[in-house]
Parts: structure tokens; C-alpha cells; sequence
């Protein structure tokens, strides 16, 4: 049954591949070239058809492989990117620790150190001792 459906496939695909005939044709030798180099129908379909199967089997192969590749290599991109991310967000990390520990030093200074609490209450908060005398300068 498949051999039906496959012969008439074979034979429509043969004749759109020749030459239609012509009467009293000077190119008659052609005919007989391409029968030649094509062969007769029945030869044809005992071939399995003009293309051959190893030809269609290497692109096959040859189209998996291209798939294969570019889908490596989005991956490759994706993943340095990934890496140049971690790299940046490692640095922002280090440097965040790095403030947050000069903040907590800073915090412990001013609960125990009365000289940084003085200096901060002058400088932040612009106060005085009752002593002092301000004058403002312009």
C-alpha cells in the first residue's frame, strides 16, 4: 500500500523534473541524455528516488549538529553574562560589608567615646558648651 502512495509521489516528482516533449525537436538527443543520466521510471523507483538516502541522512545530521551549536552557544552567552553579573554583584557585596562595618564602628563610638559624642553633637547638631560664646561669621 505504501508503495502506491510512495510510485505515484516518485513519478509526479520525475515528470516535473523532464523536459516536456517536443514534436520534431531539435534537442531530441537530450531526452535521451537526461534518460541516461536519470534513468527510466522504473529504475527510479527501485533507487528510492533522485536524491539519495545517505544525501538526505548527511543533512539531516548536518542540521542537528547546527541546532546543537547554537544553542551551545547562547548558552556560552547567557552564562558569562550570568558570570560578569556575579562578578559586579560580589564587588557591591564587599563594598556594602566594607560601609557597614565603619557604620557599626562609628555606632560604637558614639555610645562609649564622649569625645566623638562631643564633636558629633557640635558638628551635626551645631550645639554648645553654656560656656562658650558663638559668633557667627558671614
Amino acid at each position: 500500500m505504501s508503495r502506491v502512495a510512495n510510485t505515484y509521489w516518485v513519478d509526479e516528482r520525475i515528470r516535473s523534473q523532464r523536459v516536456a516533449p517536443r514534436a520534431a525537436s531539435p534537442f531530441a538527443p537530450v531526452r535521451e541524455i537526461s534518460s541516461d543520466i536519470i534513468g527510466t521510471r522504473a529504475e527510479v523507483r527501485r533507487r528510492g528516488g533522485i536524491i539519495p538516502s545517505w544525501v538526505i541522512f548527511g543533512m539531516i545530521i548536518l542540521a542537528t549538529f547546527a541546532v546543537c551549536v547554537t544553542v551551545t552557544m547562547r548558552t556560552r552567552a547567557r552564562m558569562n553574562l550570568a558570570s560578569q553579573q556575579f562578578v559586579k554583584m560580589q564587588t557591591d557585596v564587599q563594598a556594602l560589608r566594607g560601609s557597614n562595618q565603619s557604620l557599626r564602628l562609628e555606632v560604637e563610638q558614639l555610645r562609649n567615646d564622649p569625645r566623638t559624642i562631643e564633636s558629633a553633637a557640635r558638628s551635626r547638631l551645631n550645639m554648645v558648651r553654656p560656656n562658650e560664646i558663638v559668633v557667627p561669621v558671614e
